[in-house]
């Protein structure tokens, strides 16, 4: 089940933790390490509230630690958070995950990316209790961070615990098909004080823009995108990795985003390129203070071969260059 649009996907996962500690009467939600940094402080910002005891769980190899999961997860655990792929790209284990934490009684939620769910196993059959994701991928335009809409599906057995809104299909009095608000656990209508959210608007306008480009892109169209990201993005690992002085940080499967060893810091690079036009990546040392010299790199349908190339080239010169100054750019 589907419900209206959240926020964004920070408060999409967020709301998915409070349906967990509601649903199981647990306080406990271990988070992992590799869930996008701005989907968890949005997460702890929620759970103060509900005096939820937050617990993130290392990663190594670029993926959630299992094995510290088994340890960790016990009976006053209400759920484990991790996004497939992850905050670095790379592929979780999720059903080995869903299984760790339906052994005690917990909740599975996986913040998944649109795009790759047109190629990968969806959440719900690896034993997701609750998929949320950020729905910008689905030809939203990219404007200074925004708008975003966030993304909430879960099994029918919590839909009474649902956030936001539902609409369901009925008939009117004379027996046409039609739709209505249904199940409305808001604040504003039927649950009152004992709504399950108090999140009220919903983002309609890129929800229906995200509809349009569903429907324009049907299901052969959404495979041929995610193909083209997966192709162009591991074409773009192999080029850069076989670089002097740059190499894959991680050995895990990935879609369209990957982690890139760098010889110098990744802000450096990032600095550097953007006074010719490049955005390089993002500086996985703003989030994770032992990355210094990580770069995350991200390869979507909208990219050609040549900028690929192009952007090869600029870390190949970046290297051969090094040792001049680098100039900071703003």
């Amino acid at each position: 089940v589907a419900n209206a649009s959240m926020y964004d996907g920070a408060s999409a996962a967020a709301e998915a933790v409070l349906t967990s500690i509601t649903a199981t009467n647990r306080k406990k939600v271990i988070v992992s390490g590799a869930l996008n940094p701005a989907h968890t402080e949005v997460i702890r910002t929620y759970a103060r509230g509900f005096e939820g005891e937050i617990s993130i769980l290392l990663f190594g190899g670029g993926v959630s630690d299992l094995n510290r999961l088994e340890d960790a997860a016990d009976s006053n655990t209400a759920c484990f958070v991790v996004s497939h792929p992850n905050f670095f790209g790379a592929l979780e284990d999720v059903e080995r995950a869903a299984n760790i934490i339906h052994q005690v009684g917990g909740l599975m939620i996986v913040a998944a990316d649109p795009i790759s769910l047109a190629l990968l196993k969806p959440p719900g059959e690896m034993g997701a209790d609750i998929v949320v994701g950020e729905g910008q991928p689905l030809g939203i335009p990219v404007s200074f961070g925004g708008p975003l809409l966030g993304l909430y599906a879960t099994k029918k057995s919590l839909i009474r615990r649902l956030p936001g809104r539902l609409v369901a299909r009925t008939v009117d009095a004379e027996g046409k098909p039609g739709f209505t608000l249904t199940l409305q656990t808001r604040e504003q209508h039927i649950r009152r004080a004992k709504a399950t959210s108090n999140i009220c608007t919903n983002e309609a306008l890129c929800a229906t823009a995200a509809t349009v480009f569903l429907s324009l892109m049907g299901k052969q169209g959404l495979r041929r995108v995610a193909d083209i990201a997966l192709e162009r993005a591991h074409y773009a690992a192999d080029k850069i990795s076989a670089l002097d002085g740059y190499s894959l940080a991680f050995e895990a499967p990935f879609h369209r985003e990957f982690v890139i060893r760098t010889p110098i810091p990744a802000s450096e690079i990032i600095k550097k390129l953007s006074s010719h036009g490049i955005l390089a990546g993002i500086d996985l040392a703003r989030f994770y203070p032992e990355m210094k010299n990580r770069l995350l790199i991200a390869v979507t349908e909208k990219r050609t071969y040549e900028e690929v190339d192009h952007l090869v080239e600029s870390f190949r010169e970046l290297y051969v260059n090094r040792d001049e100054p680098i100039e900071v750019v703003g």
